[in-house]
């Protein structure tokens, strides 16, 4: 149809034009009339003819170009308003805003969201191994050194991981070994019952920790709101951890960065003792395989310092043995 309607208004058309000029031999067209080439003059057939085929595929292409812009623009209108439709997707709470009052598990999920994501991190800190340098202060005042070595592999909670510390004194060496859910130490090659200060550390270090935060939903454990502060300057958020036996422990993160700067607990030194505020501070974070580690660690007791511990190294996705975290004694049973 619109071959046939473009071919009648170039002919009318050029007809016209010629008529004017002489070329063709009747001077008057009315609208009813059909305009035909073989009515010009033949000496023109051969320019007319291309002119009006060529006139045709133009209105022909211009026509289909229109039809396929007004279905893409439909198609675009169509696609904005399904987009429309679709829910908001829900991310972290990576940086509560100012006046925003987050839930104890949204400020959690941000720490984890921060310290490297839950993906990341049951990923990468499966199992490892960590190096560095222990300094205590005792009772009487004096300063006390040792290397350590920490090996560890996560189960499905923390009750069921594997841990392991080599310590190297300048007198002596001896390893801390926990699983199956107990702890025991070994010395030459032989198994010893810690002393009840020394396992009530290892066991708080486990306890009371920024990996107990990162791993509340494996543990059970449920975090709490509790306040927004200012301390020294630092923006700060107040959040309290507490786990399935009833342990809490309080987390104060930085408002800026989500990182834990210091944590707090309160246990008694020995069974049915009073009471100790213990304090553990985090420094020098750094990146060690996409996750954030604090590189120095302090422990105070009722605001006096007890222990520093320094990070030299600490590499995840070791393999290990697992003979390393097992009872010497069980195994010497085991065997015939």
């Amino acid at each position: 149809m619109n071959a046939v309607m473009s071919k009648w208004l170039w002919g009318k058309w050029f007809y016209a034009r010629c008529d004017t000029i002489g070329l063709l031999g009747r001077h008057s067209l009315s609208e009813s009339e059909e305009i035909t080439i073989s009515e010009v003059n033949p000496n023109l057939r051969r320019f007319i003819l291309p002119l009006l085929v060529l006139f045709s595929l133009i209105l022909i292409s211009a026509s289909a170009g229109l039809a396929q812009d007004k279905a893409a623009q439909d198609k675009t209108a169509q696609d904005k308003t399904d987009q429309s439709k679709k829910p908001a997707p829900q991310t972290p709470l990576t940086k509560p805003g100012a006046n925003l009052i987050p839930t104890g598990e949204q400020l959690a999920e941000s720490a984890v969201y921060m310290y490297g994501t839950r993906g990341l991190l049951d990923q990468i800190r499966r199992n490892g191994i960590e190096r560095g340098r222990i300094t205590r202060r005792t009772a009487e005042g004096q300063t006390e050194q040792a290397t350590y070595e920490r090996r560890f592999v996560r189960g499905a909670d923390s009750t069921k991981d594997k841990i392991r510390i080599d310590q190297k004194m300048p007198t002596m060496e001896y390893s801390l070994v926990f699983g199956e859910g107990r702890l025991w130490g070994i010395i030459n090659g032989s198994n010893f019952t810690p002393r009840q200060d020394a396992a009530a550390s290892f066991m708080s270090q486990q306890w009371h920790s920024i990996d107990a935060l990162l791993r509340y939903k494996e543990n059970g454990s449920t975090p709490t709101y509790v306040d927004r502060m200012k301390q020294k300057g630092i923006d700060l958020y107040v959040l309290d951890l507490t786990d399935k036996e009833q342990r809490k422990t309080r987390y104060y993160i930085s408002a800026s960065s989500l990182r834990v700067l210091w944590l707090e607990y309160e246990e008694p030194l020995e069974t049915g003792g009073a009471p100790v505020k213990y304090t553990r501070t985090f420094h020098d974070y750094r990146v060690a395989q996409g996750t954030l580690v604090p590189y120095r660690t302090v422990l105070l007791a009722d605001n006096k310092e007890l222990q520093e511990i320094n990070v030299s190294s600490v590499t995840y996705g070791i393999r290990m043995d697992d003979g390393m975290f097992q009872n010497p004694e069980a195994q010497a049973n085991s065997n015939p």
